[in-house]
């Protein structure tokens, strides 16, 4: 009845619209399936396949027969749609049938929708279509987009008997990932998505686009796979032996774990390991098949937002940009080790590999051109912090750099002016 009614409203919706629209939109259709397919490949990893894939032809299909349904509705509103109906049923099974989520499918919807509206607002002042006209064509193209995700939803649930469950699962997800509600609800909903709320949780993620095994999911891991980037959301700690069925389950390797907290702390924890495979991706954090964040907080943190490192690397360092680059180097290397160290001059001298004389001539230098902020605490420790990501970002920039032989530059450096 609920799909019966969305069909009725937005056929009314369209009957407004005049025909003579559908005149002006069918020349655009061959290049915008084009453009939409494009569109789709180059933003869903699971799309961006050789051309003569099941899953890119299913796309061409889904995509032609879509934009050909839309403008025979606007021309003839009350013909009837069953067939293309059946195709976009059809691709919901075709996703349950593979072992996804309809997330996927549903992102190329937006993607196509949002694409389409574009060639819309380019073509329609062109033709010099009402802007009134406009606006009901926009709300025309959104509702059919929702018909058509109701549909592929249709064809999904049918096609798996689990297909309450399923849906049950991924609304508990979506509840962990909001900001922390009643306590009543989110219990509601791990009852009925038969999920035991754990006193922690922990959130692992893998690379975009990565390839997974869903038969080898546990049951009490909730997971979304298809998202750009997948992540699951595991109960607890995990332990060695959950690691190896995690690997089991996305099979390419390099999974990062968030750091355990209670199930109200999900979104955080997820947000941690996705900082962190970036961290992996430019090479701050060493690579391994599996990362833990908790190995790793300092580094995390520091690196946790970087323009307001540069904030603080301004306000407590920037009289160091009048110096010469090599000059501040030195400084900052030898500063860097009296803060890690709180060691002699002798100590810092053999750590640097310098005489100590050097190292007393140096610091003499920087609390010149620091004033007394080395004597304030707070001070000191945003100077270390600073100099800490900083030497973060020299590792990640020196490692391309070696890997391609090529001669060492100076680093990259957190810009204090």
């Amino acid at each position: 009845m609920a799909q019966q009614a969305l069909t009725r409203g937005t056929v009314e919706r369209r009957a407004r619209l005049p025909r003579r629209l559908a005149l002006l939109m069918r020349p655009e259709l061959p290049s915008l399936a084009q453009e939409i397919i494009e569109e789709v490949r180059r933003s869903i990893p699971e799309y961006g396949r050789p051309l003569k894939d099941p899953y890119v032809e299913a796309l061409r299909i889904g995509v032609e027969r879509a934009l050909a349904d839309f403008v025979d509705r606007v021309a003839n509103p009350l013909a009837p749609r069953e067939r293309h109906h059946e195709t976009y049923r059809r691709l919901g099974r075709f996703e349950a049938q593979e072992g996804r989520t309809l997330d996927t499918l549903q992102a190329a919807l937006r993607i196509g929708a949002q694409v389409a509206w574009r060639r819309v607002m380019k073509v329609g002042p062109r033709r010099r279509v009402a802007p009134e006209v406009m606006a009901q064509l926009a709300d025309a193209l959104f509702a059919y987009i929702d018909e058509l995700a109701a549909l592929a939803l249709e064809g999904y649930l049918d096609a798996r008997p689990d297909g309450e469950a399923e849906a049950h699962r991924r609304r508990l997800l979506e509840l962990l990932l909001r900001p922390p509600g009643a306590p009543r609800v989110l219990a509601e909903a791990a009852e009925q998505a038969g999920w035991t709320i754990p006193d922690e949780v922990t959130a692992v993620v893998a690379p975009p686009g990565a390839r997974y095994v869903r038969a080898a999911l546990d049951g009490d891991v909730l997971a979304d796979l298809t998202a750009t980037q997948p992540f699951l959301v595991v109960p607890g700690r995990p332990t060695p032996e959950r690691r190896q069925a995690l690997l089991r389950v996305l099979p390419d390797g390099q999974l990062v774990m968030g750091i355990p907290v209670p199930p109200t702390g999900v979104a955080d924890s997820l947000r941690w390991a996705r900082h962190a495979l970036r961290l992996v991706e430019t090479g701050i954090l060493e690579y391994a098949p599996v990362i833990d964040c908790e190995d790793h907080l300092i580094t995390i943190w520091l690196l946790s937002d970087q323009a307001l490192i540069g904030q603080l690397a301004r306000r407590h360092l920037g009289e160091m940009d009048g110096l010469a680059p090599r000059q501040r180097d030195r400084l900052l290397d030898t500063l860097r080790a009296w803060l890690t160290t709180r060691g002699t001059a002798t100590e810092i001298a053999a750590e640097l590999g310098i005489h100590p004389q050097t190292v007393r001539y140096r610091m003499r230098q920087v609390e010149s051109t620091l004033g007394d902020r080395l004597a304030d605490s707070e001070a000191r420790f945003a100077i270390e912090a600073v100099l800490r990501a900083m030497r973060l970002r020299e590792r990640a920039d020196a490692a391309p750099r070696a890997a391609a032989g090529q001669d060492r530059e100076p680093p990259a450096e957190i810009s204090t002016g």
